[in-house]
């Protein structure tokens, strides 16, 4: 099949709201889910740094905010493949950071912890690169065809990231080390991305093939191990630091693959190419400030029953 770019049309800029409709479902979704975490080790009397037990899963399915949290990120799922249904990947998938600021106000007054000025300025180039990134992508990207030799380079090199996510692990299972499972649960959902990407594709082409079922069968591995690396960084660190790594080590992943993979980026002259490069590092760069200065990310903390935020749904205690 002849690799084509499609010209980026006015209706696919829909995906931009739907997409930052999404991220403020992600970031509300987080925060329930580790409250839900952090009552449920208090509960069991055990860390779920070190991996989820079977009591702890059992109790998480009990508790109203981690499930309130968990239909949460499914509608921001939804927003997701909407907004990805319209747009290149590479446009949509960094607006997600936008859950990040809603996040770090979020923690910032529920735990009643104070940021200081290294996580402001951290959180701001976190923000500020991706925002710059997603600035050139909507007028320099471009949707294009996903052919048979795209989804077999995407799914050889998936193959080789979702085992070393299994090797890494087995090895940090045992270890409270947030930055381990956030990166890992970033690379994954940035596959996870592009395969929905993929298939939504597939599927506007016509073309829904045992291909498209492997993406299909690869696209819910990633989420499920994923899943399981943000419970255990929601254990071992702040629920701002989790988006921080979601909402810029997914999409710098997911752009990626986008760029390389997808060509996506085919016509972007040279220099939105340069912004693209710096943009990502500046948000890297945000991401590590973040996890070396917030101050619970060297270790949970579990939110006292007075620091808890007030839940509409669920008025007592979740």
């Amino acid at each position: 099949m002849i690799d084509q770019v499609a010209e980026l049309n006015p209706t696919q800029f829909w995906g931009i709201p739907l997409a930052l409709v999404g991220a403020a479902f992600l970031a509300f979704g987080a925060q329930y889910q580790s409250r839900g975490l952090n009552k449920v080790e208090r509960i069991v009397g055990e860390s779920a740094g070190s991996g989820l037990s079977w009591g702890h899963i059992r109790s998480l399915l009990r508790r109203p905010s981690w499930v309130i949290g968990t239909v949460l990120l499914g509608l921001a799922v939804v927003f997701q493949i909407g907004s990805l249904s319209l747009s290149p990947l590479i446009i949509v998938q960094p607006i997600g950071v936008v859950g990040l600021i809603i996040t770090s106000i979020l923690n910032s007054r529920v735990s009643g912890v104070h940021l200081g000025k290294r996580v402001r300025a951290s959180l701001s180039l976190a923000v500020l690169g991706i925002v710059a990134f997603v600035t050139i992508a909507a007028f320099t990207a471009r949707d294009s065809i996903v052919t048979d030799a795209k989804l077999i380079t995407i799914l050889i090199t998936f193959g080789v990231v979702l085992l070393l996510a299994l090797i890494l692990f087995v090895g940090f299972r045992h270890r409270s080390f947030a930055l381990v499972y956030i990166v890992g649960a970033g690379v994954l959902y940035g596959f996870v991305a592009t395969f929905a990407k993929a298939v939504i594709g597939r599927l506007q082409q016509g073309e829904f093939e045992w291909l498209t079922w492997t993406c299909v069968v690869a696209l819910l591995a990633g989420a499920l191990l994923g899943m399981v690396f943000v419970q255990n960084a929601y254990s071992s660190g702040p629920p701002d630091l989790v988006v921080a790594g979601l909402t810029v080590i997914d999409p710098i992943v997911a752009v990626l693959i986008g760029i390389i993979v997808l060509n996506e980026a085919a016509g972007a002259p040279a220099w939105a190419v340069v912004v693209y490069v710096l943009s990502g590092m500046v948000a890297i760069i945000g991401v590590i400030g973040l996890a070396k200065f917030h101050p619970q990310a060297g270790g949970a903390a579990p939110l006292t029953e007075d620091a808890a935020p007030v839940d509409p749904a669920t008025p007592a205690t979740p």
